[in-house]
């Protein structure tokens, strides 16, 4: 038999080889399926450029005939390999639980394919000595050339192998930030919130420093962000600080975590106050800055609660000249508003014009950002809200920790009114369930109009027992004596104003 013949064979059974690993990586759908379709070209073009070189061997002289055949049979050992790492690596492998860098696979098949073609060429009678000392110069001259190429890729293999950054890392490299989607021997691809891949080299990583968000030791992704307020302090540090913590540990702000807790800091004292640091914990790097801005809301709007103002340096040039009369149009506007809100709520209906305008004087604005807790189950509150514009929600924690939902409240509602006029805890939390903009009465802002007219006890106590028994009426229970409940109820309003 001639010896291509034996080479023919030896060639056809690599090519089948590799197109039944190609295929089967097709079938299982493993990565780089791009690669598997052209690796089963390689083995059919490698097929049909043997059989074609067999067929015209006897045309042909012997030193083109071996040529060719060498040719084909170091490319589809490169294919055959190429494919049964791909097999191993990205199908056994992965499906055993092991998922090793993508480097160590091209490390492994390249150092495999070289071993393989330093015996094939002792097999074949090449003196592989005088080869490398032939090439000795030639290759100290391309090393030098591409010195560049080489850093890149020693520095991606000790990259992957000190695991210094890995694939799906956030990183932060100067004024680039994205996840890391690809590591390859020249390169590393990083993926940025735009949708923008951003190709570092492996050197210029090995050279520089670049910072992975996140800890090794935590399995959870939680990043420490920073949120700056410029805030007057003549309320008190503590006071600030407290209302800036509350705003978000109340609310419920997705990819915000509740363990470690928000903390806030005074960083720096202005002349007119002082300059905060609200510092969360971010679950999920992609959306830092929606978070960031869901904070800020949250916390502008305790803020606004508490009656702590913003300052910031400021250039004013007096265009229009504010008078006294500007003044008195925007504060009536301002009080025929909150007028008009109390006009709407039962509680209130039967005072007079002056007693109304009175009691409006003592409303504060109060704004709730959507997820916000207005007011929390169990808490004592000596104060009511109305709920000038927005939704929300009255939800009752359960002894066995269920949340029940009761009911929705909407424009001119009213929730708190035991509170402020008995000093009961809360019977139920109430969360914003969109943007609320509310006002906030306290006891002592009613307390002016009982001293004033003390029946007005008399005349509130009936109103909260008929809301009262409408509720329980509501929850399929008997609503009781309804004179009795009133006059107790009479008797809690004076005890805790102390009407005597």
């Amino acid at each position: 038999m001639p010896a291509w013949l034996e080479s023919s064979q030896l060639i056809l059974i690599a090519a089948g080889l590799t197109a039944a690993l190609s295929i089967t990586a097709l079938w299982l759908r493993l990565e780089s399926r791009a690669t598997a379709r052209n690796m089963l070209v390689v083995a059919l073009v490698a097929t049909s450029a043997q059989l074609l070189n067999a067929a015209l061997s006897p045309m042909t002289t012997a030193p083109a005939v071996g040529w060719v055949r060498d040719v084909v049979l170091v490319v589809l050992a490169a294919a055959l390999l190429r494919m049964v790492g791909m097999v191993m690596f990205r199908g056994v492998l992965h499906r055993l639980g092991s998922n090793p860098p993508r480097i160590v696979e091209d490390l492994t098949v390249t150092g495999v394919f070289l071993a393989w073609l330093v015996m094939w060429l002792r097999m074949s009678g090449v003196d592989f000595t005088s080869i490398v000392a032939t090439s000795a110069v030639i290759t100290a001259v391309i090393a030098f050339s591409m010195q560049e190429t080489l850093g890149n890729i020693l520095g991606g293999v000790a990259l992957q192998l000190d695991h210094s950054i890995r694939i799906g890392d956030w990183v932060k490299i100067d004024d680039l930030s994205g996840r890391v989607v690809e590591i390859r021997w020249r390169y590393t691809a990083i993926e940025t919130r735009n949708r923008e891949t951003v190709v570092v080299p492996n050197s210029y990583l090995m050279k520089n420093r670049f910072t992975v968000i996140g800890s090794r030791s935590d399995r959870t992704t939680r990043w420490r962000r920073w949120v700056w307020f410029n805030l007057d302090t003549s309320c008190g540090v503590g006071r600030v600080i407290e209302a800036l913590e509350r705003g978000v540990r109340d609310a419920t702000i997705a990819h915000v975590a509740t363990d470690p807790p928000p903390t806030a800091v005074l960083m720096e004292a202005l002349p007119n106050g002082g300059r905060f640091a609200l510092r969360y914990w971010l679950t999920d790097p992609l959306h830092d800055d929606p978070t960031d801005s869901a904070v800020r809301a949250h916390a502008l709007a305790a803020l606004k609660r508490a009656g702590i103002a913003l300052i910031m340096p400021l250039e004013e040039r007096m265009l229009i000249k504010e008078n006294a009369e500007f003044h008195a149009e925007r504060e009536a506007r301002e009080q025929a508003r909150r007028v008009a809100v109390l006009r709407n709520v039962d509680l209130f209906r039967t005072l007079s014009d002056d007693e109304t305008a009175a009691l409006a004087g003592h409303l504060t604005h109060a704004p709730f950002v959507k997820g916000d807790v207005i007011t929390r189950q169990g808490a004592v509150a000596h104060w009511l809200y109305l709920v000038v514009t927005g939704q929300c929600e009255v939800v009752v924690d359960k002894a066995d920790g269920e949340r029940k939902h009761v009911a929705n409240l909407a424009d001119g509602s009213v929730f708190g009114e035991m509170g402020m006029m008995t000093g009961e805890p809360r019977r139920a939390t109430v969360i914003a369930a969109t943007d609320v903009e509310c006002y906030r009465l306290d006891k002592e802002g009613f307390r002016a109009i009982l001293e004033v007219r003390p029946d007005l006890a008399q005349e509130v106590s009936r109103v909260l027992v008929d809301r009262n028994v409408a509720l329980v009426k509501t929850g399929g229970a008997d609503p009781g004596n309804r004179q009795n409940a009133q006059a107790g109820l009479i008797t809690k309003i004076r005890a805790f104003f102390e009407l005597g």
